[in-house]
C-alpha cells in the first residue's frame, strides 16, 4: 500500500461494482470495506458496505470519484438463477423416470412356446486373436434356427483409445476397421439386449455403439441392464445382464454372480462378461422355490498376450451358451430353463422342443 506523509499506511480506495469510489453516505469517511452481500427473497443480492468510523452499513454507498470510464453491460446469454433451478428440477424428474425405468425394462415376447438366448460373451472382433469365423458361424445359426434370439455381453472391439491407442499398432486392424466389422457384426442379428461394457464405454459420451444401435428393437445399456420377458402365455422370465458383477474369487469363476443372487437379485437369469473365463452355478431361493442361473461367459478372444503376461490359466469352456426358456412351467422347475454350453447342441434341442410345441 502506498505511504503517506506522516509515515501511515493509506488505505486503498473502496471501488463499487462500476469502478467508482466510494464512501460512506452518513460521515465523510472515505475509507469503508467491503461487507458481505444483502439479499432478496427473489434471490438477487447487492454488494454491503461498513464504515468503521460511524459503525454504520450500507448498500447504496456515497460516489467519491467516478470511474473514469463505463462500458456498456452486455447480455451474457446466461439464465438468471430462477430459470437454472427451474430447469434444474425439470432435467432431474425426466432423469430421474428414465432411471427408474430403466430397473427393469419389459420386453413383448411374441413367440409362442419354447425361445432360446444365446449370450455373447467378449467378442472382440478386431482382435488377431479373435475367431471371427465362429462368430459369424454363430450369427447364421441364431438366424436359421426358430425361436432363437441373441444377447451380447460387451466389448464388442477393443476400442483402443486414450494411452491405449499404441496398442493399435499391436494388431492387423486398424481403428477405422474395427468400426466398421463392429458396425457389421452388430447388423447381423437382431439383438435381444446389448451391454456396453468396458472397451466399449471408453469412447465417452459420443457413443458410436448408442449410434449404431438407434431406432432397433433392443435393449441397449452401458454396463448392465435388467430386464422382463412377458410371454404371450402371462410368464414372465428375469434376465440380469451385465458386463461384470461385483466380486471375485480364484475357486468359483461364477462367483460374482452367484454372490448378486445371494444378496438379493432374485432373477432366473444372471450373466456376465468381462473376465474371459467360464462358469455356472445353479442357486434356489428357498422362500420362493425360484432357481436362478448363473452364468459366467467367456470370450472370443482364444489368444491374449496379456494374459500370457499375467499367467493366467485357459478357463473358456463356453463363450456362447444358450437358455432354453421353456413359459410353460414354474419357478420352481427344472424344466423351465435348460442352459447348454455349446450352442449347436442348443439349437437342435430347441428345434425339437418347438416342433413338439407346435403338435400340442
Amino acid at each position: 500500500m502506498p505511504k503517506q506523509p506522516n509515515g501511515k499506511t493509506k488505505a486503498r480506495d473502496c471501488k463499487d461494482p462500476d469502478g467508482n469510489v466510494v464512501g460512506c453516505p452518513k460521515c465523510t469517511n472515505n475509507n469503508i470495506r467491503k461487507d458481505g452481500w444483502a439479499y432478496w427473497k427473489n434471490n438477487r443480492k447487492r454488494q454491503r458496505y461498513y464504515c468503521p468510523e460511524c459503525g454504520s452499513k450500507t448498500i447504496v454507498p456515497r460516489i467519491v470519484e467516478l470511474n473514469q470510464f463505463s462500458v456498456e453491460e452486455l447480455d451474457v446469454g446466461e439464465m438468471d438463477i430462477e430459470d437454472i433451478i427451474k430447469y434444474r428440477e425439470k432435467r432431474y424428474k425426466k432423469k430421474y423416470e428414465a432411471h427408474k425405468n430403466k430397473k427393469l425394462i419389459n420386453i413383448k415376447i411374441n413367440v409362442h412356446g419354447p425361445v432360446g438366448i444365446c449370450h455373447f460373451g467378449d467378442p472382440h472382433v478386431d482382435d488377431d486373436g479373435t475367431d471371427i469365423a465362429e462368430i459369424y458361424s454363430l450369427c447364421d445359426l441364431i438366424n436359421d434356427t426358430d425361436g432363437m434370439f441373441a444377447g451380447n455381453l460387451g466389448d464388442v472391439q477393443n476400442n483402443w483409445v486414450g494411452r491405449l491407442q499404441a496398442l493399435h499398432g499391436q494388431q492387423s486392424t486398424t481403428a477405422k476397421e474395427s468400426w466398421a466389422l463392429t458396425e457389421h457384426f452388430l447388423e447381423k442379428l437382431p439383438w435381444l439386449y446389448l451391454i456396453a461394457g468396458n472397451h466399449d464405454v471408453w469412447s465417452g459420451d459420443g457413443d458410436p455403439l448408442d449410434f449404431i444401435m438407434r431406432g432397433k428393437q433392443s435393449v441397449y445399456q452401458q454396463h448392465g441392464a435388467r430386464m422382463n420377458l412377458q410371454f404371450p402365455n402371462g410368464k414372465a422370465i428375469r434376465i440380469n445382464a451385465r458386463h461384470q458383477f461385483k466380486g471375485n474369487s480364484m475357486w468359483n469363476t461364477a462367483h460374482a454372480i452367484s454372490r448378486a443372487v445371494q444378496t438379493g437379485w432374485r432373477d432366473h437369469i444372471l450373466t456376465a462378461g468381462h473376465t474371459h473365463v467360464s462358469g455356472y452355478q445353479v442357486l434356489k431361493d428357498p422362500a420362493s422355490g425360484l432357481i436362478s442361473h448363473a452364468i459366467q461367459v467367456a470370450s472370443f478372444k482364444n489368444m491374449d498376450s496379456y494374459a500370457d503376461k499375467l499367467g493366467l490359466d485357459d478357463k473358456n469352456i463356453f463363450n456362447a451358451p444358450v437358455t432354453v426358456i421353456d413359459p410353460q412351467y414354474e419357478d420352481s422347475d427344472n424344466r423351465l430353463i435348460t442352459l447348454f454350453f455349446n450352442p449347436y447342441e442348443a439349437a437342435e434341442y430347441l428345434t425339437y422342443k418347438r416342433k413338439k410345441y407346435k403338435k400340442i
